[in-house]
């Protein structure tokens, strides 16, 4: 055959199957529909996969760029400061003057910064960059110029900075850039020398930026403080492995030049072994990589096994409708037509319907994965990134696409095709062995279609289970009317020993709010991952607790019940000895549960940390302070006018009755009316814990609407094998009836067979399901992926929907007219 015989061949059997499908219109719009929910679905989840983790930076020859790391990590040493912070800025120095690896390099660090004035702060994402990032990556400006080299201070603050596209469209108004073209930053006057072009977002996939600024020189630069990421473009010639190995001959050089102080022997010669190396980062990185991948790829599956029951479906509906084309393609075989020209026919259509499918579900895809964008949450910050159908996204749907029309066309097609004509032209009516040798395809589907769906079923279970426990978990502390006031007077000075008095002053007055129950200081907010860590010795015990410094009246405001001793209290302040309450956790794992009472403790050496003795005067009850997926760690609280660092700043825990608005709203005028140079920021506690419950929520929903799809496309799988059973079996029951047969034994020989199915589907899928959910241990809270009453809650809501629709064509069944299914007969 010629490739045009081929052609026209092909272009035949699309005719003659668009013209069959425009006949049954109902099974074409239903088998479409079931196929773009299927691929839409799993399209969707796909594009943000590409988004996150495949697809390349938008920048010049982004194949070129790695990023430098600490092999394995620095362990959790020092000061991790900012989401990226990987290395320190005396570690990129280094780097930058001895690397001979790299054509370009830089450094960057992500931090939020405050916009305007103190009565009027709004909240800004800041990329502090140095002088060669964008001209490394290839970015050219969109207006005005990008930082330069020679813009790096000497001295802090830096006066110039870049901002985003977005940001000069949505703030300033997209007008011209000129000389006076200022922002007022953390309260200094920066010029604005450049917009960055549309589309770029920095090198963190799923983040954005507002402003860019350079770095500069801090009086102190610390040598503890891991808050830079470190890129570079490889030179001509140079690959990974290479610039790995060239990095570790410079680990121990730069690792000498800046050695951290003020820790310990041991810190110090951990810090000492620390190794370079060079990893790839052609697609950026990004916190919600780390976040959403494992929970990206379980939806991808589930949203496949979605499609596989949809497949399914189809393919019974196939099978059925192969089935009432049988005498028209028995004509055709007695015409002369061979299987294979059959076969190819049959085909075609079904790549018809999976061709429509797929056109509908890249279009769902496009609404699915912008909601789901919108759903995400990285911090306190919206989700950023580019959904595009890219060619992997179109390869990615042509490939299922053509994979559904093999699942669910190419079996009805054969057997279709392999039919005698004799068999098909043949009226007479076929006994119970002849149905079941029919029905045997349909029914080893339906035990799919339900071991899948149980599979689905058990991990919706599963999500909405642990969801509802991070939700309605008690952590020990109060969340329900606190809102954090974040102060801070970056440009006050107070006298020596004044900044505590302000802080008092400051206290004193947000206490006295109308609306205002209690209110405390404190260095960490509760719940929200974020800690300082000691190292304590007690008697001859070694260990880590977690420090937190806060005013009296702590405990009270955040409902944390004190099990012994005393509180902090206002006569414990700087001057006074140091004391300290612990939590029970404390109490078990450094002590043994001995009495801590007047018994001491030694906190190790750290930068501007001193060694420290503390008392023990108190114990408060356990509490999830510091994230509430953790455990419970030794926890120790000091009294915050004993914070070996305070600065231009505090943290006030307020405890309101009744809405938070207006207290916000009173605290606000307050300060403004009293203290004009102190900034605020308020956050509700709840609802910022509530933020970080995002990918929880996400799975809860998205599993539970897939899980009960699967559920209903079982169900309804079963009902129409059920049906089509009880219809090729009328002549037989209507004999049964006729020698005296009860009705409810023709229900019970019906919902037996259905019963069956179910029973072999549940048992496959609760070995699967036992063998599927161990991976998803990670993203549950408060339960086992082998939890006994969600296996069986799934089993009994199957069983359930599956004998409501079994029972409805036994009914049928049962009230069948002997005489008429023996005159059909």
């Amino acid at each position: 055959m010629t490739l045009a015989t081929a052609i026209e061949v092909v272009w035949a059997d699309i005719r003659y199957a668009s013209r069959s499908l425009r006949r049954s219109p109902g099974f074409a719009v239903v088998a479409a529909l079931s196929l773009a929910l299927g691929v839409g679905a799993n399209t969707a989840i796909f594009q943000i996969l590409d988004a996150v983790r495949l697809r390349s930076l938008p920048v010049r020859n982004p194949h070129e760029l790695v990023e430098v790391r600490i092999v394995g990590g620095n362990s959790g040493m020092g000061l991790n400061s900012g989401r990226y912070g990987q290395l320190t800025r005396p570690i990129w120095e280094e780097l930058r003057d001895h690397q001979q690896a790299f054509s370009g390099a830089f450094a960057w660090s992500r931090g939020d910064v405050r916009l305007g004035s103190p009565s009027d702060l709004r909240r800004a994402k800041a990329l502090i960059v140095s002088g060669g990032f964008f001209d490394v990556l290839g970015v050219q400006p969109w207006r005005g110029r990008l930082l330069r080299p020679e813009d790096e201070a000497a001295a802090c603050p830096a006066s110039r900075a870049v901002v985003s596209y977005t940001y000069w469209q949505r703030e300033m108004g997209g007008r011209e850039l000129g000389h006076d073209t200022r922002l007022i930053v953390d309260g200094d006057p920066v010029d604005v020398v450049g917009v960055a072009p549309p589309g770029f977002f920095g090198v963190a996939v799923g983040d954005s930026f507002d402003i860019a600024g350079p770095f500069c020189r801090p009086k102190e630069m610390r040598r503890d403080v891991f808050d830079v990421t470190v890129m570079g473009r490889l030179k001509p010639g140079w690959t990974i492995p290479r610039a790995s190995a060239h990095l570790d001959s410079l680990s121990a050089g730069v690792l000498a030049a800046t050695e951290i102080t003020g820790y310990g022997a041991d810190t110090i010669e951990r810090y000492r072994r620390f190794r370079f190396a060079a990893y790839d980062a052609a697609a950026g990185v990004s916190v919600l990589r780390e976040q959403y991948d494992s929970s990206l790829w379980l939806l991808l599956a589930i949203t496949g096994l979605v499609l596989l029951i949809a497949c399914a479906n189809l393919a019974n509906l196939m099978l059925a409708r192969a089935t009432a084309r049988a005498r028209e393609i028995a004509v055709r075989v007695a015409l002369g037509a061979s299987r294979g020209r059959l076969l190819g026919q049959l085909l075609v259509e079904s790549g018809l319907l999976a061709a429509g499918g797929a056109v509908l579900g890249i279009a769902l895809a496009q609404v699915l994965s912008r909601v789901l964008v919108s759903s995400l949450a990285a911090d306190r910050g919206p989700v950023h990134l580019l959904i595009e159908t890219d060619w992997r996204v179109l390869l990615f749907t042509t490939a299922v696409a053509a994979v559904t029309c093999l699942v669910f066309g190419v079996t009805p097609a054969w057997r279709a095709s392999g039919l005698p004509p004799e068999a098909a032209l043949r009226v007479a009516g076929r006994g119970l062995t002849a149905a079941r040798e029919r029905l045997s395809l349909q029914r080893l589907m339906v035990v799919t279609q339900i071991a899948v769906s149980l599979v689905l079923l058990v991990g919706a279970l599963l999500f909405v289970r642990s969801f509802r426990n991070l939700m309605t978990f008690d952590p020990g502390l109060r969340q329900e009317g606190i809102t954090v006031a974040f102060l801070g007077w970056p440009h006050a000075s107070p006298a020596a020993g004044q900044g505590d008095e302000l802080r008092a002053q400051l206290l004193d007055e947000v206490r006295a709010v109308p609306g205002v129950i209690g209110a405390a200081t404190t260095t960490n907010v509760p719940l929200l991952g974020n800690s300082w860590t000691h190292g304590v010795t007690i008697g001859a015990t070694t260990n880590s607790a977690k420090f937190t410094w806060v005013s009296p009246g702590y405990f009270q405001t955040m409902g944390m019940p004190l099990r012994q001793g005393r509180d902090l209290e206002p006569h414990d302040t700087r001057t006074s000895p140091r004391v300290a309450v612990v939590n029970q956790a404390f109490v078990r794992d450094l002590l043994g549960g001995a009495d801590p009472m007047g018994k001491t403790m030694r906190t190790g050496e750290e930068p501007n940390y001193p060694s420290t003795v503390y008392e023990i005067v108190g114990v408060v009850a356990d509490s999830r302070y510091s994230d509430i997926r953790g455990g419970i760690p030794p926890q120790v609280f000091a009294p915050a006018t004993q914070f070996p660092t305070n600065g231009p700043w505090a943290m006030i825990m307020v405890r309101s009755e009744g809405p938070s608005a207006p207290v916000i709203a009173a605290i606000k005028r307050q300060l403004a009316a009293k203290h004009p140079d102190v900034g605020a920021e308020f956050i509700g506690l709840k609802e910022e814990v509530q933020g970080q419950l995002v990918r929880d929520k996400l799975m809860a929903m998205l599993s539970g609407f897939f899980g009960l799809l699967a559920v209903l496309l079982a169900t309804v799988g079963l009902y129409g094998v059920i049906a089509y059973l009880v219809t090729s079996r009328r002549g037989e029951i209507g004999i049964r009836l006729a020698l005296g047969a009860q009705r409810a034994q023709v229900i019970g020989l019906v919902m037996g067979e259905a019963g069956r199915l179910l029973v072999l589907g549940t048992l496959l899928g609760t070995l699967l399901a036992l063998a599927g959910t161990r991976g998803a241990a990670s993203l549950l809270f408060g339960l086992q992926p082998r939890d006994p009453l969600t296996f069986g809650s799934a089993a009994l809501v199957l069983a359930v929907t599956a004998g409501a629709a079994a029972l409805l064509p036994a009914l049928r069944a049962a009230r069948v007219d002997p005489m008429v299914a023996l005159r059909q007969e």
